[in-house]
């Protein structure tokens, strides 16, 4: 869902053109972002192949998110601001990725900004949505993330993450909260296997 093999070197998709008031959006999203710095959900993945799992994410800004799959599916998935570490409690295997290395780092990293290192390669509005895609732009083959946000109250909803093979992987919240006291254990890699109580 997260990590994604790092490919060869592509050019950069051209921007989107953004209107005065597209650009001011984008800031409110920014604003946004910024201002969640812990946030506890449930959510829902649904894979490139159609495959849906479902169970619930944590996320502490800057850096650091946790994924807890809920059966039958076998994967918990941790973010320690350093590097993103995927464990198969089936197989017993740990896949680690270095965090900037994904298009999820665009959430997590403090501050967010649509500043020059991010290509803004659309922007939606309408029926009370906004949805914004950006790729890296000293990266762009990582692939590409799409936010889509309630516009009133700006709520963030769901993500897309788009691989370099064109894969789709969206994750839709439900349930969310943000602000809330989360137990740092949450992000390290010792309690990936035996997670705490939270």
């Amino acid at each position: 869902m997260l990590v994604i093999p790092v490919a060869g070197n592509a050019a950069p998709p051209p921007p989107v053109a953004l209107t005065p008031q597209q650009s001011a959006e984008l800031q409110r999203v920014a604003g946004y972002l910024n201002g969640i710095r812990t946030m506890t959900a449930r959510f829902q993945q649904t894979a490139a192949n159609g495959g849906v799992s479902s169970g619930r994410l944590w996320v502490s800004r800057p850096g650091r998110m946790r994924f807890e799959y809920e059966h039958p599916a076998t994967l918990a998935l941790l973010a320690d601001a350093g590097f993103v570490y995927q464990w198969d409690k089936e197989l017993k295997q740990t896949t680690k990725i270095e965090l900037r290395s994904t298009p999820a780092w665009f959430i997590l990293k403090d501050p967010v900004n649509f500043g020059p290192d991010v290509i803004v390669t659309g922007f939606q509005q309408g029926g009370g949505t906004i949805r914004v895609t950006v790729v890296e732009a000293a990266h762009p083959d990582l692939g590409s993330l799409t936010m889509a946000f309630t516009e009133n109250p700006l709520s963030l909803r769901q993500w897309s993450v788009v691989d370099q093979q064109g894969r789709r992987t969206t994750v839709t919240l439900s349930d969310v909260q943000t602000g809330v006291a989360l137990d740092p254990r949450l992000f390290q890699y010792q309690y990936l296997f035996t997670p705490p109580t939270q």
